[in-house]
């Protein structure tokens, strides 16, 4: 939902044409090169500082969203800002935001150069702490009578997340309250990538090596002990390795094109020589990605 709000906000722009200058974007709109190209060779123009950005230009805020000083700066540039922040994370904003106003320090699960995760710390007024796994959040010294809340990013692992809180929880000693910031879709996405690695022999996952939801779809197949491949587009496939592979799976990033999802599928069905390929949709509509057996 949210990589279709924020690419159909630019689209708009684009089209309209009411735009006197260029268009730009702070940071790239999604983690996909492929569509970033595309919408370079439409004049948008993609920085990576508020600075960069002329005083009254067009601005559209990514999928990701941006820390709460990146959008005074705009303002104070007298931006034309198009909020294109996915509403996913624009609800953990605003909960992170809560949970500070009372105090509580922010424990956060994500990577804590990506960002969205940026973006939610710029919430987090009474203080926090970034970590990527059980035992970076094991390594923090939690201090007594400290309150805290523990969020995640967005795109995280759902089922991992959940160990996380029920073990946090079972602390007598500590004030923590869970915040449920991981998106819906994406953890539909996460379990149908589990059920379909199940029942093949290898998984391919197409989306952008820079897309963090893309890269947990690999995790979440590795975790299976089960062959994968992150590809981004059909030239990455290794055919020739893929012909000792009798059942392929296939799945796909959120910011993925549909168009290169049905290249590498056709392909995929080409090079097996089986015309009995099925289509399974993510379970959430919205999303270009989808998971093909």
């Amino acid at each position: 939902m949210g990589v279709i709000l924020a690419l159909r906000n630019l689209d708009d722009i684009v089209e309209k044409g009411t735009v006197g200058g260029p268009i730009f974007t702070l940071g790239p709109i999604i983690h996909n090169p492929q569509v970033l190209e595309e919408y370079a060779n439409k004049g948008i123009v993609t920085v990576d500082s508020p600075g960069e950005i002329p005083r009254g230009a067009t601005v559209v805020i990514r999928a990701h969203g941006v820390p709460k000083n990146v959008l005074e700066i705009l303002k104070e540039r007298g931006a034309h800002i198009v909020d294109a922040t996915c509403p996913k994370v624009k609800k953990a904003q605003l909960l992170i935001a809560t949970e500070a106003q009372q105090g509580r320090t922010l424990l956060l699960y994500g990577e804590d150069s990506h960002p969205e995760v940026k973006g939610l710390l710029s919430y987090a007024a009474a203080g926090a702490h970034v970590f990527d796994s059980q035992e970076k959040l094991d390594a923090i010294p939690l201090e007594e009578g400290t309150r805290y809340c523990l969020a995640s990013q967005t795109t995280q692992d759902r089922r991992k997340f959940d160990a996380i809180a029920t073990k946090l929880k079972s602390r007598q000693d500590r004030d923590v309250t869970v915040l449920h910031t991981v998106c819906d879709a994406t953890r539909e996405r996460q379990e149908e990538t589990v059920r379909i690695a199940e029942e093949v022999d290898i998984m391919v996952v197409v989306g952008g090596f820079d897309s963090g939801n893309t890269r947990r779809l690999v995790q979440v197949v590795t975790a299976q002990r089960k062959p994968c491949l992150h590809v981004e587009t059909a030239r990455d496939l290794p055919m020739d390795d893929l012909k000792g592979f009798p059942k392929i799976g296939l799945t796909a990033g959120a910011s993925t094109p549909k168009r290169l999802i049905d290249e590498i599928y056709y392909l995929l069905e080409s090079a097996t020589g089986d015309p009995r390929g099925s289509r399974t949709s993510p379970g959430s509509a919205g999303h270009e990605g989808e998971k093909r057996t």
